[in-house]
């Protein structure tokens, strides 16, 4: 078979890309922020129930709907209603405020005093818990005189800290008492089956000495809101009380927190502390 002679193809001129003429710059426009409104201090009625810890927003526009939620008396199923300041709103008959819930635990040292504020300038527990005192208006759930140290709570919960204060859910408070001496066995069957003092007559749910310490040391269980009342039994019987710790409080302790720290209380805790 006779061979092919192969064809020379023509090469293909390789062309320069033609040069564009480059476009003049033009600044871009910079992007003008919508002017903010001022702050009038309203608040969607939606965002004042979740706030208030109700429900979430979404949730909070079906109860606006079902007329659920009162402002000033007066029901309101308006979506996008606006609260003022100043303005009362009520949910389920109860006012409600805009703010989350919160609870903190403070172990208390002494030489503070248990308030928001005091006429005389003295150091109150409010200094000790700046952080979520700026954010919540948060208040001590009943007292601890200047002296005691030991477990506080401190919420905005106004509902939970009249619960836990009310003498007839009988809340228990655990004391570590510290005597100027040894307390007597029979003034510990006196203070076990009650005393009479000036104020009436005082109950402790149980007392005892503290193991493996001197008897000057005892435990003190008791469920009683009165003033001092602690101090004043053993003040009665005439001894001194040295030290008056509280360890636990409706069943909170102040487990892993040193003198005058203070944490947010777990979920958990909360939900006991409702189950009371």
């Amino acid at each position: 078979m006779k061979k092919r002679n192969k064809i020379n193809k023509p090469e293909k001129k390789k062309f320069p890309l033609a040069r564009q003429k480059a476009k003049p710059y033009k600044a871009k426009t910079r992007f003008k922020p919508k002017a903010v409104p001022p702050d009038d201090g309203t608040m969607r009625l939606n965002k004042y129930l979740a706030h208030a810890g109700i429900s979430s927003r979404r949730e909070a526009d079906e109860l606006i709907k079902n007329g659920m939620v009162t402002v000033d008396g007066e029901v309101i199923t308006e979506m996008g209603y606006k609260v003022k300041p100043g303005q009362e709103v009520r949910f389920g008959g109860e006012i409600i405020y805009p703010e989350k819930k919160v609870y903190v635990l403070l172990n208390k040292p002494k030489n503070y005093i248990t308030t928001t504020k005091d006429e005389r300038n003295r150091k109150t527990v409010m200094e000790l818990v700046r952080e979520p005192a700026k954010k919540y208006r948060i208040f001590p759930v009943g007292r601890l005189d200047r002296k005691t140290t030991g477990v506080l709570l401190l919420t905005n919960d106004g509902d939970l800290a009249k619960k836990l204060t009310h003498p007839k859910h009988k809340v228990q408070k655990l004391y570590h008492v510290v005597l100027d001496r040894n307390l007597k066995q029979q003034d510990l069957q006196k203070i076990r089956e009650g005393l009479k003092l000036d104020d009436g007559m005082i109950y402790v749910d149980d007392i005892s000495y503290i193991k493996g310490a001197p008897h000057s040391e005892v435990g003190v269980l008791i469920h009683s809101g009165r003033n001092r009342i602690v101090r004043r039994i053993f003040e009665h019987l005439g001894y001194d009380v040295k030290k008056l710790d509280r360890v636990s409080f409706a069943g909170l302790t102040k487990k892993g927190l040193e003198r005058g720290q203070w944490r947010y209380l777990t979920d958990k805790e909360v939900n006991f502390l409702k189950m009371l």
